[in-house]
């Protein structure tokens, strides 16, 4: 995850991104990708892999960035949030 993290971040500087990398224009930027990930469903069950995948990514690499802008650690927000989840929706339901 250093590494991924560390070549995102080396993208967004050498095009000097940083500035206009808050947390509103992040969050803007994951709803956006995240639609565009949803197009590729659209209108039937078949997709194109590769475009899933580059949609995906986007969204990903965001998501990523608001980690980095936020500073949180990822894998500690991932497993608190699964810990909360598992007490709302238990196994036995």
């Amino acid at each position: 995850m250093k590494e991924t993290m560390q070549k995102i971040m080396e993208f967004r500087d050498e095009r000097g991104w940083k500035p206009y990398h808050t947390p509103e224009n992040l969050a803007k930027s994951i709803s956006i990708e995240a639609a565009e990930l949803l197009e590729c469903f659209q209108w039937d069950h078949s997709f194109d892999q590769e475009h899933v995948c580059e949609e995906l990514a986007d969204v990903l690499i965001y998501c990523l960035q608001m980690v980095d802008v936020l500073e949180v650690d990822a894998k500690e927000i991932i497993f608190s949030k699964l810990e909360k989840n598992a007490m709302k929706y238990p196994v036995q339901k």
